[in-house]
């Protein structure tokens, strides 16, 4: 298979799994090394498609509903139950985002939709060497947020309230 096809079998793959797609499961079902997975998504991006990389893999950037944007503020034994309250009521969690002193805004790709996604993440937390962002900057951070409607946002941020999560 040429690079071009290669590329296009890529694409087909993403747009068939809503799920992220690893670069090793993408190398295994291409027959090549994850290295040429990683530069054929460099230059696809680089071709003006949007794929994004997640913590689990890549996906194609979805329309989204409504996006919208929290403010939070917890510790990381928290994270948990402030995902799954976002999720519970019907919203994706797209990324979490910190304002860093010297590195200014940065931003980690979450793409959270179920209760299983929330616990695939905080099981990386878990066993994982990894710090959380919001443990840079005393727990506050936000989250973009993709909902239905404005009913699923307006729910969302008054459990988050409710459970003294949300950032005032």
């Amino acid at each position: 298979m040429d690079a071009a096809s290669r590329r296009e079998k890529i694409m087909a793959i993403l747009r068939a799994d809503i799920r992220p797609v690893s670069a090793a499961s993408l190398a295994s079902q291409l027959s090549v090394s994850r290295q040429i997975i990683v530069g054929d998504i460099a230059l696809l991006r680089a071709a003006g498609e949007s794929i994004t990389a997640t913590p689990r893999g890549y996906v194609l950037e979805a329309a989204p509903g409504r996006v919208y944007t929290i403010a939070c503020m917890h510790g990381v034994e928290d994270t948990e139950r402030e995902l799954n309250i976002m999720v519970d009521n019907g919203c994706t969690v797209i990324s979490v985002t910190v304002e860093h002193p010297i590195y200014g805004q940065l931003t980690g790709q979450l793409q959270l939709s179920s209760r299983y996604d929330v616990s695939q993440f905080i099981e990386k937390l878990r066993h994982g060497e990894v710090t959380p962002l919001c443990q840079l900057t005393g727990g506050v951070h936000l989250h973009t947020l993709s909902c239905p409607d404005d009913g699923c946002f307006e729910r969302t941020r008054a459990a988050l309230a409710e459970s003294g999560l949300l950032y005032d």
